[in-house]
């Protein structure tokens, strides 16, 4: 039986990599009766761990959704990785929740994904609480760890607990909310001073009760408790908990306060589009049905999991829904609970409820269903585009066959790995997150595909072009008994400017005889029948056309395909027996080749426009970075907690690897994003190189 909406908790527990966020839930699960013992992330018996790769690496890889009772409500809790390499799997967690636990490791502090995840929080729009985790750690500067906090986060950051001692002596906390008539001696922060500063960070989002407060000097129990649940939900308030989930101090605490203080589902407002119209979605279970996918997950028992976010509405099992993307219906053959690696099947499930249907392959992470709100869509999910990319090629002829399969797969489940096919370099690329990203999933192809997989570092999409003009011809001969092959050709070439209208370009006054032309706007280059007096038989006009396309693909001077040029055939000869289709490919081939490196070629190389988020005290060692690889900067600008965002462009050569070395300039704190700008000649020294390199490779093959 689905639940009442105001019974129903969701939370995501985030932050960095290590901080304890599973073992934090694992305790919570021990608590509340569904396990007889806390499982161990490094023991390998937590409930939420249960990834090979996981247990091996003792870290979170994907999240994991677990679900408890307690004190009337039922909460709904995911566990998310904490590393920035699978950061897509926060992001979709955060759409199906009201509440991210940012969680803090006592003694290492703020770190690189302690500020993404409150960020990538604060983008969904939901409230934030902050768990600091290991306070039985060794030197902890507590004041100075607080004040970083309120710095970055804000002055709505206030202790809703405080530690009593720190490290070894760390032996419980206390409440600055009800502070206890007798205070233990070895509080780390004075009760009362915390507890003025929840009480004004709490009527802040009660313009009222502020005002009441202002007057009078004091509220109650009742009213705070009202307060504090309004003022998270505003953003007023912020609560900070302390904690050791290892030694289980302050988690009793934190479990009693999620479930008093954390939004329910319909006290956060959720909108969707209809149309050009913006709505807002009435959570009601007795209404139509709105549900999105959050998250995708191939069991290789289960099959295919799309985990939904029930938004409106009362699902059922055999309910036929409406997918948004597709225009199609998908019917729901089972509804299925999830706790970590278990599922049971489920009757029905309603608004605020997360839940897993099966087996529906047209079915994507992001996609909105409906039932009786055709056009209702919710936003989209946005993750980020993955930068790292290496080439992938199958080990065996066994892998060949499975391989493409094996990778769609993968990128079913993962938002933030894409696998595509360069239509230049013909190589099949994946891009992830990072390089530990690629080879936990070089790992689950080994793993759960049983595909072998080698990858390089994908070869650069150069392009070749001219810049000058030349005419000539190619006889092509062959004679080898019986009938032989011949054919005549004469070409010019010319450079094709950027940014021409055909129409207007490709005429009679600036190409004489021109009869015909086909124009490629992907290459800026045409092919042009310019014949005058049948020199070159009609028939035989398309196999040149072929054969100039071959070599477009083949290049001129290092293999790579030849843009911004004009062919135009103007004369030709032929042989009433020996003229042929290939005859006449072949000789327009070797032609454009000869008569290409008399007008001037070059080698043109892919740039790409950057934005570079860095500390602000960064800068000069990036831009100083940028100058070594050729890059040119466009511009600056400020963003928040101390972050300038910095545009340039580079050669996209010079910056396939950038993302190893952004991380060590900066300690791990920066990204950047690529976008491909345009095409630009290659300085003369590196095009000697690079057409070298490509000789050099022809001979060994």
């Amino acid at each position: 039986m689905a639940r009442s909406i105001d019974s129903v908790r969701n939370l995501a527990l985030v932050g960095h990599g290590t901080v304890g966020k599973t073992t934090i839930a694992d305790l919570l699960l021990h608590k509340t009766g569904v396990n007889t013992r806390a499982g161990s992330v490094d023991d390998g018996s937590s409930l939420l761990d249960t990834d090979d790769d996981e247990k091996e690496r003792k870290h979170s890889i994907n999240s994991t959704l677990v679900h408890f009772d307690h004190n009337g409500k039922h909460v709904n809790l995911i566990d998310c990785p904490g590393m920035p390499d699978f950061v897509g799997q926060v992001i979709g967690s955060l759409r199906a929740v009201e509440t991210a636990v940012v969680t803090i490791n006592a003694h290492a502090g703020i770190e690189v994904n302690t500020r993404k995840a409150f960020q990538y929080a604060g983008n969904a729009g939901i409230a934030r609480m902050i768990v600091i985790n290991k306070c039985d750690t060794e030197n902890i500067r507590f004041a100075e760890l607080m004040d970083g906090i309120r710095d970055l986060f804000g002055p709505a950051c206030a202790l809703m607990n405080v530690p009593v001692g720190l490290g070894h002596d760390f032996s419980g906390v206390i409440s600055t909310v009800n502070i206890p008539d007798s205070v233990p001696v070895g509080c780390v922060v004075d009760p009362t001073e915390a507890n003025q500063q929840v009480v004004d960070a709490a009527v802040e989002a009660d313009e009222a009760l502020m005002e009441r407060y202002l007057e009078e000097g004091e509220i109650s129990a009742e009213e705070l408790a009202s307060a504090i649940q309004k003022a998270i939900v505003a953003g007023t308030l912020i609560p900070v908990f302390c904690m050791s989930a290892r030694n289980d101090i302050g988690v009793q605490e934190f479990l009693d306060s999620i479930v008093q203080y954390a939004p329910a589902p319909n006290a956060i407002e959720r909108t969707a589009q209809k149309g050009e119209e913006t709505i807002t979605i009435d959570q009601k279970a007795d209404g139509p049905v709105i549900a999105q996918v959050f998250k995708t997950r191939i069991d290789p028992f289960v099959a295919k999991m799309s985990y939904l976010r029930i938004f409106s509405g009362t699902l059922t099992k055999d309910t036929s829904l409406h997918n948004e993307r597709t225009g199609k219906a998908m019917k729901v053959s089972q509804l299925l609970d999830v706790q970590g690696s278990h599922t049971e099947q489920e009757a029905d499930a309603g608004p605020g409820e997360i839940v897993v249907v099966v087996k529906m392959d047209d079915l994507h992470t992001g996609d909105t269903l409906t039932k009786g709100a055709d056009g209702v869509v919710l936003p989209s999910i946005a993750f980020p585009t993955p930068m790292i990319g290496l080439a992938v090629e199958p080990k065996s002829q066994a892998d060949q066959a499975k391989i493409s399969g094996a990778l769609q797969k993968i990128e079913e489940e993962d938002p933030t790995f894409v696998v595509r096919r360069d239509s230049q370099t013909k190589e099949m690329v994946m891009n992830g997150m990072s390089e530990l990203h690629l080879q936990l999933i070089q790992n689950r192809l080994h793993n759960r595909e049983k595909v072998d997989v080698i990858t390089h570092q994908p070869k650069v999409p150069y392009r070749e072009t001219i810049s000058g003009s030349a005419e000539g011809h190619y006889r092509h001969k062959k004679q080898s008994g019986g009938s032989g092959q011949f054919a005549e050709v004469h070409f010019r070439v010319a450079h094709c400017p950027q940014g021409i209208d055909p129409e207007t370009y490709f005429t009679k006054e600036n190409f004489e005889s021109l009869r015909e032309y086909h124009y490629d706007p992907v290459l800026n280059s045409c092919f042009c029948d310019c014949v005058s007096g049948g020199s070159v038989p009609n028939q035989f006009i398309p196999a040149v056309e072929k054969g100039v396309k071959e070599r477009m693909d083949q290049g001129i001077i290092a293999g790579y395909q030849v843009q911004d040029i004009v062919v135009s055939l103007f004369f030709g000869k032929d042989h009433p027996v020996d003229s042929n289709e290939t005859a006449f490919k072949t000789a327009a081939r070797m032609c454009l080749r000869d008569v290409a490196l008399q007008a001037k070629p070059s080698l043109l190389e892919p740039i790409v426009e950057m934005e570079i988020t860095v500390p602000s005290d960064k800068i000069g060692d990036i831009t100083s970075d940028l100058n070594t690889r050729r890059g040119r900067m466009e511009g600056m600008d400020e963003a928040p907690g101390g972050f300038t965002v910095v545009k340039a462009r580079a050669p996209l050569a010079e910056v396939m690897t950038y993302a190893r070395n952004l991380s060590s300039m900066t300690g791990g704190q920066g990204s950047f994003s690529l976008e491909f700008s345009h095409y630009e000649v290659v300085p003369p020294n590196e095009q000697a190189k690079i057409v070298a390199a490509a000789k050099k490779a022809d001979e060994e093959d």
